[in-house]
């Protein structure tokens, strides 16, 4: 009994391996241009909300100190 369940569990193993394999197949990667292009795009995107969150926490700070004054 325990050798058919090890045959059995090493065939699922095996099985698994090969769909994942042929799902790696499936995937369209991109170019390296486009990576860059959208490389780029993410890192201005985060600097232009780390400014903007900064202003807006400068802003409420100085609103708050004004306030407790």
């Amino acid at each position: 009994m325990s050798e058919q369940t090890a045959v059995k569990k090493d065939s699922k193993k095996k099985g698994f391996f090969k769909q994942l394999k042929a799902e790696f197949k499936k995937i369209v990667w991109t170019d390296k241009k486009t990576l860059g292009k959208q490389t780029v795009a993410v890192i201005v995107i985060a600097a232009i909300m780390c400014v903007m969150i900064t202003l807006v926490d400068t802003g409420a700070l100085a609103v708050v100190q004004a306030l407790i004054k």
